[in-house]
Formats: structure tokens, sequence, C-alpha cells
């Protein structure tokens, strides 16, 4: 994945193209679990691998995975079409409901794992107690607010900001 990120950096195509063959199915399959419609998931993996194309040459100077870096694209870019509420103004409230609540199945321990893989990011998930990871996983993979998450869990606000704070930290930590 690296080398296809400096490909990108250095101005060659082939890069985007081992970035869709490598990770594509996954990407899309993660955009389509955060926005529920495959045009709107088709959508915000092309607009991220534009921004991956543009800003390869800052991520190689950055730490982190390529991978993790794609993949933060992608979501905050499918984040940012979830907030454009002008988009799903054309659907019925019906849709919209039916949305929502494929919205909230969206969410299990396998999705980390298609993500994390058996590499040293699926250890450190592994590691956290299930709360951290299950709000890490609402917050980072589905999109959910802090509020969002405290509702669905049942607890705090408070506590819910903790969770992803401290698995966040215990993430980096592990990582490092």
């Amino acid at each position: 994945m690296d080398r296809a990120v400096t490909d990108c950096a250095e101005g060659r195509p082939q890069g985007i193209d081992a970035i869709l063959e490598l990770e594509g199915p996954r990407l899309l399959g993660l955009a389509r679990r955060i926005l529920i419609r495959h045009d709107l998931a088709e959508e915000a993996l092309q607009d991220a691998m534009v921004m991956v194309w543009r800003k390869a040459a800052q991520q190689r100077q950055a730490d982190g995975s390529a991978r993790g870096w794609i993949y933060a694209i992608l979501r905050n870019r499918c984040l940012t079409i979830l907030r454009d509420g002008a988009r799903l103004s054309s659907l019925s409230p019906d849709e919209l409901t039916r949305m929502q609540e494929a919205r909230q199945e969206l969410v299990s321990d396998d999705d980390w794992k298609l993500l994390a893989g058996k590499g040293r990011l699926g250890e450190c998930l592994d590691a956290l107690d299930d709360p951290a990871r299950r709000a890490i996983l609402l917050a980072h993979v589905a999109g959910y607010s802090h509020g969002e998450i405290s509702a669905r869990q049942g607890v705090p606000l408070g506590t819910a900001k903790s969770w992803i704070r401290r698995g966040l930290a215990s993430l980096r930590e592990c990582l490092s």
C-alpha cells in the first residue's frame, strides 16, 4: 500500500489502480455501511481517491500507515456526505426511516476484523475492553456522534466520550 501511495505522490496513475485493486471492495463496503445508498458510496469512494491522489505527497512525509490514512479520508468524506442534508431531501420519510434502521445494524465486531485484518491493529483492537472497542467502532466506522453513541449504549455522554478517548489512547500506545 505504501508503494501505491508513493506512486500517487509521484504522479503515476498506477498508484490509484493498485489501491483500488488491493482495497477497492473493502473501501466501497465501508462507504456503503456508512451511507447505505450505493450511489453515494461510489461518489464518496471516487472523491476519496481524488483526495488521495492530490495529497499523497503529504502522507508520505507523515507518520502512520498509508492504509489507515486512505480509510480515514474515505470515512471523513462519507461523514461529510451524511451531513449534507440536501442529498437526502429527495427521499421519502419511509426511505429515511429505513436508512436509519439499516444504519443501526451496520456495526459489528466483524467490521473491526475486516478493517484491521490479522495485523497489529487487529491485535490492539482485541486488547480493548468491549465498551471502548464498540464506542470507537460506532464513532470511527459508522460515523455516529458522541451523543448518538451515548444514547445507543444507554450511558451518559461523558462515559461514551471517555470510552472513546481512553480507547484511542490505548490504541496509540499499543501501535507505537
